[in-house]
């Protein structure tokens, strides 16, 4: 994760209203996606992940990159959480929380039964992660496993979950800085 840890040094942070949101390629395509760092992304998210699931499943918008090119490698089906809605049968809406935003988003194309990876760009306050678990644990989806690039290490709303979450790298930001945990 050399490309992945280098990368953090030159991220820089900008405050949300008291929230301190890291702007980074992986998790912001600002400044420029490398494909070589989403590449090293990809091929540690492949050795982390259980990949003996019938669909991979990334949330809207920062996990789209990642999971379209874990797709491409692995000839997993992808499934896209969308912060539209489209009215289609089977639908589901969930409402997901950060810390620095609210919206609704919908799943589209996951049935009962089916055994999902769910891949994200950053944990940090787990709002989104945990709403998109409660709504695949409503719809009878197994959730076999979760995957990140980014976790930011303390408390979240995941940890109420039950839901263990991979990661390639734990960080921490404070005081407009990024540690890297090992």
């Amino acid at each position: 994760m050399e490309r992945l840890r280098d990368s953090l040094h030159d991220a820089p942070i900008i405050d949300k209203d008291g929230y301190e949101y890291l702007v980074h390629p992986i998790s912001n395509g600002v400044p420029v996606l490398d494909p070589a760092l989403l590449r090293e992304v990809v091929v540690g998210m492949v050795r982390r992940a259980d990949l003996e699931v019938d669909k991979i499943v990334a949330p809207e918008a920062m996990g789209i990159h990642i999971a379209t090119a874990l797709s491409l490698q692995t000839d997993v089906p992808l499934v896209v959480i969308r912060k539209r809605e489209y009215g289609l049968e089977g639908e589901v809406a969930l409402h997901q929380q950060t810390g620095y935003s609210s919206s609704e988003m919908f799943i589209n194309d996951v049935e009962p039964g089916d055994s999902v990876l769910i891949v994200d760009d950053l944990l940090s306050t787990g709002g989104t992660l945990a709403a998109i678990c409660g709504a695949l644990d409503d719809i009878g989806a197994d959730i076999a496993d979760i995957v990140v690039a980014l976790r930011k290490v303390g408390a979240n709303a995941l940890d109420e979950t039950g839901y263990d979450v991979k990661s390639l790298l734990d960080i921490t930001v404070a005081d407009g800085e990024v540690t890297i945990h090992d």
